[in-house]
């Protein structure tokens, strides 16, 4: 292979990463890797494609901003794109900024704007004549979630603006931008609350306020400890800004909340000393910052200056170091994973690190530790840039008593006792046992996971109860469940258990891309996953596909190559395969909906269901008009086109009469389904 050809696979190597991580990110708000590790993975993308830009491609993360919004959410349409910011993490890049804008604006002098940079969730809300009317999340920068009615239930966002202080006169339209957060004292408490009622605790706090703002029953928002500091405006209707800072004042004195910390600096020396600042005081703050965000001041000049494709040329975000701290090592214990890699990871004495007490962290693989030379015993440094996964970063050598104890990796599967093997060319141990319980439980959570079937109520916990008590040894098992089995279950009853056999149900009808995932091919995430459904179009296709013609896909590498052909080459995989088809799934080719079954009425409608039908549960009826091409949402808008309406309709269907919009009672539903109705 050419140097060029290395290159190119490096290209599409990053690509791939950096998609995943985005949509771990901003559509699941479940980071797996730090903001240190995406920012050099992007940093070397960006490097690669400016040095070699016969490889960039318009689909490449670096051209692009966040993620699509899910399918729960209805769209929220951008009137102007909200873009990302490019990153610096030295006083170097920021002055190199500074000479980038010098130069675009012909040698003239500018004055800038600091801003903490929050470490929230961007979100855009719409006041026509000064009334909110909509809100929506950034998305991919272009279009958004429409989460207007989570929004108004924060405090902190006025519902009607006011003039204060002199302040100008609210425009008839103006889209404004801020960040929604959590401080710390109450994510504390949140997260306190979360463990009594025994769910999961968030990671962190942007978590919270993320998934806070995302929830699908407004009232759940309504009790979260929302806040929010707007810093800026997007769409605005007969009113100009000289500078940005009158953007923040003109906000301010519509009642909207901004940063007391903004900063008018007169140079970019002055700003920078604001960055210092910030980072001197940033432990003290309610609320977590992960840096400072420097605008050009004069709105002229930003125009001049324009955007490119993801970021503007007027600003940058001028990020901190990673928050680290000094704790111990008390153990080493290793984490099995679904395709049976060996993961190390650091038991700690427990250490508050910016605002999140950790008590693990990752050691990647056992070359790393003996690099390193992590003992157990050790005095470490650990490092947690706002990220969910902490990282030893250094030993503490010079504070080693002579107790601390070397690592070994076992020669034993520690969950069923299998050899640990390495293979050739490999820096992970693996286990090899395809029936080692930590593997089938790994395995089964990442089949019922978001991104793969997304089972719902079939979490951490009820795999590891299944798995223990021999009701489920591989994912087919699972579509054999009885409810007397899960009844058998601590702290399941008739309706908890009722509900996962309807989720188990829903399931079987998927996407070829969901369903790739969901097997849990090796280097096959969702992006390839997409990737290879939409090449293949059929799963029959993809089993059958050669190693050479793999390779000829776009961003399908040599190891992805080799690891689908021998997926699906290994007889077990085989059987499995044929297990979920026997009972009963069917995987569609999200390319086309099936025209040939169905007529057209239902396809790309929007329909909402309200109050209850007899034939159907509400999740089965929506199936059924899904299959047929629709849409389903769960609140009436303009944009809604058909709410079927069951006994004791809910204020959807008042508003759908307001809306006239078009309304089916039950009888109609199945009319239009071809369903003949009952009595």
């Amino acid at each position: 292979m050419s140097d060029l050809e290395k290159i190119e696979k490096r290209i599409e190597k990053l690509r791939e990463e950096i998609w995943y991580h985005n949509y771990r990110y901003y559509a699941l708000n479940d980071p797996v890797i730090s903001d240190a590790e995406y920012d050099a993975l992007f940093r070397e993308l960006q490097e690669l494609e400016n040095r070699y830009p016969q490889f960039r491609t318009p689909d490449s993360p670096t051209q692009k901003v966040g993620y699509p919004p899910l399918d729960a959410f209805e769209p929220f349409e951008h009137r102007q794109p909200m873009l990302s910011l490019e990153n610096a993490f030295t006083e170097e890049e920021v002055i190199n900024f500074d000479a980038r804008v010098k130069k675009g604006l012909g040698g003239a002098s500018c004055s800038y704007v600091a801003e903490p940079k929050m470490d929230g969730v961007a979100i855009e809300v719409v006041y026509e004549n000064g009334v909110l009317v909509r809100a929506g999340t950034r998305g991919d920068g272009r279009i958004g979630e429409d989460i207007t009615p989570n929004v108004r239930t924060i405090r902190a966002v006025p519902l009607k603006l006011y003039t204060f202080d002199g302040a100008p006169e609210v425009p008839p339209r103006v889209d404004v931008r801020g960040e929604v957060y959590m401080d710390r004292r109450d994510f504390e408490l949140l997260n306190d609350e979360q463990v009594r009622k025994g769910f999961q605790p968030f990671a962190n706090p942007r978590n919270a306020a993320s998934g806070s703002l995302r929830q699908l029953d407004s009232s759940i928002t309504a009790r979260r400890p929302l806040k929010v500091f707007f810093y800026g405006v997007g769409h605005v209707e007969r009113l100009s800004f000289s500078t940005h800072w009158d953007v923040l004042e003109a906000l301010r004195k519509w009642g909207l909340p901004v940063n007391p910390l903004c900063r008018r600096c007169s140079d970019i020396r002055e700003a920078i000393d604001h960055y210092h600042y910030l980072e001197s005081i940033r432990h003290d703050l309610p609320y977590e910052i992960d840096g400072m965000v420097i605008k050009v001041n004069e709105t002229e000049y930003q125009r001049k200056l324009g955007e490119k494709t993801r970021s503007p040329r007027w600003a940058i975000a001028f990020k901190f170091s990673a928050y680290k701290a000094i704790t111990r090592v008390r153990d080493i214990r290793v984490q099995v994973g679904r395709t049976g890699i060996l993961t190390p990871v650091a038991e700690l004495e427990p250490i508050n690190v910016g605002g999140v007490v950790v008590r693990n962290a990752t050691l990647h693989n056992y070359d790393e530790i003996k690099r390193k030379d992590v003992r157990i015993g050790d005095t470490v440094v650990v490092s947690r840039a706002g990220d969910v996964i902490p990282e030893v970063v250094e030993v503490l050598k010079d504070q080693r008593t002579g107790k601390e104890a070397e690592f070994e990796m076992p020669k034993a599967c520690p969950a069923c006792g299998s050899p640990v093997v390495r293979l050739k060319d490999e820096v992970a141990f693996r286990c090899l046992n395809q029936n080692c319980p930590a593997r089938i439980k790994a395995s089964i959570i990442h089949f019922a996971s978001r991104d793969g079937l997304d089972i719902e109520g079939l979490g951490e916990k009820t795999v590891s109860l299944l798995v223990d008590r021999g009701l489920v040894k591989s994912v087919s098992d699972l579509y054999r469940l009885k409810k007397g089995d899960l009844l058998s279950l601590p702290g399941f009853a008739e309706i908890s258990a009722q509900n996962l056999l309807d989720a188990l149900e829903k399931s079987k009808r998927t996407t070829l891309s969901r369903f790739i995932y969901a097997l849990g091919i090796p280097y096959v995430g969702q992006y390839t996953a997409n990737v290879l459904a939409e090449h293949f179009g059929s799963l029959e296709r993809l089993m059958k596909a050669r190693r050479e013609e793999l390779l000829e896909i776009p961003g399908v590498g040599e190891k992805v190559a080799d690891a689908v052909c021998s997926f699906f080459e290994k007889e077990e995989n085989q059987k499995l395969i044929k297990k979920l088809l026997d009972y009963g799934f069917t995987i569609q080719d999200e390319r086309d909906y099936p025209e040939e079954v169905f007529d057209d009425f239902w396809k790309g409608k929007t329909v909402v269901f309200t109050g209850t039908l007899n034939r159907f549960s509400r999740d089965a009826a929506a199936k059924l008009v899904t299959e047929r091409g629709a849409k389903v949402t769960k609140s009436v808008s303009k944009r809604t086109d058909i709410v079927v309406v069951g006994k004791d309709p809910g204020s959807k269907y008042q508003k759908a009469k307001e809306l006239g919009i078009t309304i089916l009672d039950e009888k109609e539903f199945l009319q239009r389904l071809g369903i003949e109705a009952e009595g």
